[in-house]
Formats: C-alpha cells, sequence, structure tokens
C-alpha cells in the first residue's frame, strides 16, 4: 500500500514537473479547456431554458383552468386565433359557479402600433377585461376603469383608448407612460385610434415572446371588429379556495363539451406538444452541450500527449514502465483539468448574464439561460472526469509509441 502511494506520489510529481516545463502549453491548454467547459455550461443552460421557459409562463399567468375552442398557435403575422365565441357570457357562466373564484376571457389580435401614423409596426394586441389583467406592472398606473366600454354587454360604454405596452415596444417607439400611440388592426384604421400608454409590463410579451400591446378586451374587440360575436383566444378560471382543480376543469369540460378544458399543466403539455421544433431544440442543445465537451477535451487531452512524445520516449528509454507513463500523462489530465474546469465555471455566471441580456434585448425572453448547480456539475465532469481518462487513454498508447527510436 505505501509502494502504491508512494509511486502515486512520485507520479504525480512527475505530471507537475512535465507541465511546469512548458508553461506556456500548460497556459494554452487550460485555457481551451475552460472554453470547452464554457461551451458546455452555457449551451446545457440554453437548452434547459428552452424547455422551461414556456412552463413558467404558465406558472407566471396563476390560472388554474384553461377553456380553448381548439389549437391555439400564434399566426405569421404575430396574432392568434380566437375561436371562441360569446365569451364574456361564458367568463361569466363559469364565475358564477361555487368552486370557481374567477373567471376571465383573453384575446389577441395582431395590430399595427407607433407614434409616426406613416410608420406603424406590427405587434400582437392583447385584449384583458379588468383593470390590469393580472399584469405585472413596472412603470405606471393601469388602465383607470377597466373594461368599461363593454359596460352591460352592449359595447356602448365610452373607450378609455389606454394602453399598456412592454419594455421593448416603449423603447422602439421612444414612449413612456403618459405619452400617445396609434393602435388599430391595419395602418389606415390605427392612423385613427390614438392611445394614452398608462402603464409598462412585460408580462404578456414574456408569455408570447413577441412585442405586445395591451388594451382592455372590448376595446381591442372593437377595433378588431368583433363585439358581434365577442371572440376570445383563452377563457382562463381560477378556483375558489379547498376546490379540486382537476375536479373543477372535468366538470367544466362535460358541461361545455365544444370546448377543451384543461388544467394549466394539461394546457402547457397541450401547447407544448404542438411546438415539437422547440422540444428538440432544447434537447438538442443539451446534447450537443455534452458531446462538444468531450470531443474538445479528449482532443485537446490527446494533443497535449502528442506532443510530448520525446519526452515519453526518453522516460520509457529510461526503463518507466507503461503504466507509469500513462499515469504521468492521466496526472497531468487531471491537473488541467482541474484548472480548466474551475476557469470555465468561474467565467459562466458572467457570460450567461451578458447573453442573458442579449436575449432579452432582441427576443423578450428575460432568464433564458438557467444555471443550475446540475449544469456546473456537468461541466466540470467533463472537464475533470472525461479529461482524465482521456488523458489516461492518451498516455498509454502514446507509451506503445514510445521507444528509443523516437530520440533519434
Amino acid at each position: 500500500m505505501i509502494r502504491t502511494l508512494r509511486k502515486i506520489a512520485a507520479v504525480g510529481r512527475l505530471s507537475t514537473a512535465q507541465l511546469r516545463h512548458d508553461l506556456g502549453r500548460t497556459v494554452l491548454v487550460i485555457v481551451a479547456i475552460a472554453l470547452a467547459v464554457l461551451a458546455v455550461t452555457l449551451l446545457a443552460s440554453l437548452g434547459l431554458g428552452v424547455l422551461e421557459t414556456g412552463q413558467d409562463r404558465f406558472d407566471e399567468a396563476d390560472q388554474d383552468v384553461w377553456i380553448t375552442g381548439g389549437s391555439i398557435e400564434l399566426t405569421a403575422t404575430g396574432g392568434m386565433e380566437n375561436p371562441i365565441t360569446d365569451s364574456h357570457r361564458l367568463a361569466a357562466d363559469v364565475a358564477e359557479r361555487d368552486d370557481v373564484e374567477s373567471a376571465s376571457p383573453i384575446a389577441f389580435h395582431a395590430v399595427y402600433a407607433g407614434t409616426d401614423p406613416s410608420n406603424l409596426e406590427l405587434v400582437s394586441g392583447v385584449g384583458v377585461p379588468n383593470e390590469h389583467g393580472g399584469l405585472t406592472l413596472e412603470e405606471g398606473d393601469g388602465f383607470s376603469e377597466g373594461d368599461v366600454h363593454y359596460g352591460d354587454g352592449d359595447y356602448d360604454g365610452p373607450m378609455t383608448e389606454e394602453v399598456i405596452v412592454d419594455p421593448g415596444t416603449a423603447e422602439r417607439f421612444d414612449v413612456g407612460v403618459g405619452d400617445s400611440i396609434y393602435v388599430g388592426t391595419n395602418p389606415d384604421t390605427a392612423a385613427e385610434r390614438e392611445f394614452t400608454v398608462v402603464g409598462i409590463s412585460s408580462s404578456y410579451s414574456q408569455f408570447l415572446g413577441t412585442s405586445t400591446v395591451t388594451m382592455p378586451l372590448s376595446e381591442l374587440q372593437e377595433i378588431a371588429g368583433t363585439t358581434g360575436t365577442d371572440r376570445a383566444a383563452f377563457v382562463t378560471a381560477t378556483v375558489a379556495d379547498g376546490a379540486d382543480r382537476d375536479a373543477v376543469s372535468d366538470e367544466l369540460q362535460s358541461e361545455y363539451p365544444a370546448y377543451d378544458v384543461r388544467t394549466s399543466e394539461e394546457q402547457f403539455e397541450s401547447m407544448f406538444e404542438d411546438q415539437v421544433l422547440l422540444l428538440a431544440s432544447g434537447v438538442a442543445l443539451v446534447a450537443l452541450a455534452v458531446l462538444a465537451g468531450v470531443v474538445l477535451t479528449v482532443n485537446l487531452l490527446a494533443l497535449v500527449a502528442a506532443q510530448q512524445r520525446e519526452e515519453l520516449a526518453a522516460l520509457r528509454a529510461i526503463g518507466l514502465s507503461r503504466g507509469v507513463i500513462a499515469g504521468l500523462v492521466g496526472g497531468q489530465g487531471v491537473v488541467l483539468g482541474l484548472c480548466g474546469g474551475a476557469l470555465g465555471l468561474l467565467a459562466t455566471p458572467p457570460a450567461a448574464l451578458a447573453l442573458n441580456a442579449l436575449a432579452a434585448a432582441l427576443v423578450g425572453f428575460e432568464n433564458l439561460l438557467r444555471t443550475p448547480p446540475a449544469v456546473y456539475a456537468l461541466g466540470f465532469g467533463i472537464a475533470v472526469g472525461v479529461g482524465t481518462v482521456a488523458a489516461v487513454v492518451a498516455g498509454w498508447r502514446a507509451s506503445l509509441y514510445a521507444r528509443f527510436e523516437t530520440l533519434i
């Protein structure tokens, strides 16, 4: 046992001395391993983020039951189908149940918006039924009166002409709370309708992943010309305290067989199943991260072993066994993997922070890259675990060719 420990210690000293002998190469390999680890952690973080973002959006919506009129998909113009008709009455009927606390219709339409009537841009219009529609306001006080245009169901109430925009839209149009903005479902009508910005919120832009202008539901229906059919994309409901969400969903499904009634988890799964490419992208990114990290680390340490061919041949010529040669290169792999892995993990938080800021600015999703402890463990495991195994294998292969003839 003592002999084995002494042998291991000697191999460790030789490995360290070999690394110190060519310090420049050692630093370069450590940096390269760090970059490989960084690629692993960032790609894995992005893959997890793609998989988890959709679930987070549903959790933030804080709705227990979702009623739809069929498949809900974003259209090519950024809008969304609104298959539910007579949505206010449906929501009122659902809200009358003892086991339901509240129910609300929500509609989506592609709308043109901007501060210059001759230069309007297409964004997603969101119609909500009450004062804030569950929005978390980042600026402003929100709608002053709520959905008063609908009133008693005749759409004869006054239009508040108030909107809440997401931070990206506010920045793009250079507007803030109190400023005016034109909104309509086509450029000609939009130039005739001027709304006041009463709040800034990223809630719906993060849910849809697009730029949004949110207004009272009936006012969106008014400018979209759907007041006659009272169309909405969803009727969502929160169950009363103590009520069983699954039971409420099942009873509503029996009561309204023409619609699809799902719990929030079922609705998320339904929408996610339609996003096969999104699911595939998340899984592919995680798999690519692991594969790229393994390949890069193995290649780097095999190259390190190949570059020491003459030194290893000299050690073999003076009598060191192939096992010691393999251990010598493996020891270097451990040191290089530890240093490169630690450096890559230290670089991960600031890199993820910068990429999250870039993703939020470009696509509106915040915290898209997720870095749970498992991501760091994956990167470090590849750097040290795979690196060590690869170095030992490379060292053993090098020992096969490390002959006296190599020195001639």
